[in-house]
């Protein structure tokens, strides 16, 4: 796979979303990402089993301000102004999510849908922000 690929056309905005994939895509698409300047970020989310972990995971991976809050909607913003990772598009890595799911898939939903609609927005600017998650 490269940045051309049709199934991954990661510099294309409009294509962007989240999307589940095999964990071992995650190198190519890694890669292609770079090679197009967008910024690569990766979630962690081994051991993780309720909303506080998964919040606190993606605030992590993201590198969020210290100060902002732990809450859906703290995420919904947060996404939607990623300026302290100044980038031309965004590509996030979700991996090790099985216990979360077995534990809070609803929770996992949550953060998959916000993610959703914060590329939504992020397409309105014309920028890509790309989630893919690893298949359980």
């Amino acid at each position: 796979m490269n940045a051309d690929d049709a199934n991954y056309p990661l510099a294309d905005a409009e294509q962007a979303g989240v999307f589940l994939v095999p964990v071992e895509d995650f190198t190519a698409i890694a890669d292609s990402a770079t090679t197009l300047g967008l910024a690569v970020q990766r979630i962690d989310l081994a051991g993780v089993a309720d909303k506080r972990g998964l919040l606190d995971r993606i605030s992590r991976g993201l590198r969020f301000p210290p100060d902002l809050g732990r809450n859906w909607d703290a995420l919904a913003d947060s996404l939607r102004d990623l300026g302290w990772l100044s980038a031309r598009g965004y590509v996030v890595l979700i991996e090790h999510a099985d216990t979360l799911r077995g534990q809070a898939d609803d929770d996992f939903q949550t953060a998959l849908d916000i993610f959703d609609e914060a590329s939504i927005s992020w397409a309105d600017q014309d920028v890509p922000f790309w989630v893919f998650s690893a298949t359980p």
